[in-house]
């Protein structure tokens, strides 16, 4: 038997059709309304998108203006999203480094900063310190906490997406298990969504700058190497979230290479910003880290020049076989080590040219990121706003109290 027929059973009955959250979506994908457009487009009674305005009015979630004449002379009253109505809380951690940003209900980011910061510092230190930032940003800007919608957060490493939880993440010892998004939602009492942080890469340069591709590729080389895909316009996390998981991805001729997820012959333990670094410093040129690399190769330094292009030959190696399987027509390679056009770049394209199918390849781009530094943040603050946005939240929303 349902849960309908049980004696005693109270459903919550189903947002009504062309309920207040589908008419908000209307207004924030369209931009400003009026009735008489908005009861074209959902084609129902007047009377009836008369009554999901005015509780989108209470709620503040639109804002009512004047547009220009109507009918008779009389100006048309235009009905505009209320994108000030609130605000995300956005973070993008790296191994390294971190970014932090309050962005409005549009996305747009109001107020940010970054730091370098060690995810290897733990869950509790790590946490209570974007805590911190996020409560100086919101002073910053004179927000209060009250107003915060939701928290989107990514991560370097495997998570998976419906508890907010890692799973496992080789370069995040202490991590392993840890219910981030539940302790931060014991915080803010919102919802909290965490990710894979390349993820969140790729939703974000597909928000930014290529809203009409609808197949692509985020490779992200840095200390690690990680890539997101976006596949019929939508987010590709697989069954438990560890899809593009690139940088474990076996390479059978390097068996003799070490990986922190504790396997050997990974594409990251042979191309990624650590594995590099190390190399180098073992050679007698000492290098802490990816953006040092690049410093280097800047600089001319031939040694580190080969390095990367050997490493950008074994990345686009590997890439070409996703490249036959999906069939991408835009790979966008970010990260610390894609300033390193010439080099790494050059070894990326070289291999995924020579090694995948024509027509795999015909109209195939492969870019760097322009914005390297910002489009975390937008997926971050993307997943949120689509979560908390939602026809059913907002039909939740101006139905309580």
């Amino acid at each position: 038997m349902s849960a309908q027929g049980l004696p005693g059973t109270l459903v919550r009955p189903s947002p009504p059709a062309n309920g207040a959250g589908e008419v908000l979506g209307i207004i924030r994908t369209q931009g400003p309304c009026s009735r008489a457009a908005l009861v074209d487009l959902l084609g129902v009674a007047r009377s009836t998108v008369a009554q999901r305005l005015d509780l989108l009015l209470q709620r503040d979630l639109i804002v009512a203006e004047q547009g220009g004449g109507g009918t008779r002379g009389r100006p048309t009253t235009l009905f505009r999203f209320n994108h000030a109505r609130g605000v995300v809380l956005a973070a993008d951690l790296g191994v390294t480094h971190a970014g932090v940003a309050v962005t409005d209900l549009a996305g747009t980011v109001l107020a940010d900063t970054s730091h370098d910061l060690e995810i290897a510092a733990g869950p509790r230190h790590v946490l209570d310190w974007l805590v911190q930032r996020f409560t100086e940003l919101l002073d910053r800007i004179g927000m209060d906490p009250s107003r915060v919608f939701g928290v989107g957060v990514g991560l370097p490493g495997p998570v998976e997406a419906s508890t907010g939880t890692p799973v496992r993440p080789p370069i995040m010892p202490g991590w392993d298990g840890f219910p981030v998004a539940q302790h931060l939602a014991d915080h803010y009492r919102v919802p909290v969504l965490v990710d894979n942080d390349v993820n969140l890469l790729a939703l974000g340069e597909q928000r930014m700058h290529w809203p009409d591709s609808e197949h692509l590729l985020c490779v992200k080389v840095a200390t690690g190497i990680g890539m997101g895909i976006i596949t019929d316009g939508r987010l590709a996390r697989g069954a438990q979230g560890a899809a593009g998981d690139l940088g474990h991805v076996h390479l059978a001729d390097k068996q003799d290479y070490l990986c922190a997820c504790g396997n050997h012959g990974c594409l990251e333990a042979v191309a990624g910003g650590a594995a590099l670094a190390r190399r180098l410093t073992e050679r007698g040129l000492p290098v802490p880290d990816a953006r040092h690399i690049i410093g280097l190769a800047k600089q001319g330094n031939t040694e580190v020049a080969d390095l990367l292009r050997q490493a950008g030959r074994l990345i686009g190696e590997v890439l070409a076989t996703v490249v036959n399987v999906l069939n991408p027509s835009l790979i966008i390679i970010t990260g610390d080590l894609a300033q390193a056009q010439e080099q790494l770049l050059t070894g990326i394209r070289e291999m995924i040219y020579s090694r995948s199918l024509p027509l795999a390849t015909r109209d195939l781009r492969i870019v760097v990121s322009s914005t390297p530094g910002s489009t975390g943040i937008v997926g971050a603050a993307a997943i949120v706003l689509d979560r908390v946005l939602a026809p059913a939240a907002i039909d939740r929303l101006v139905s309580t109290g």
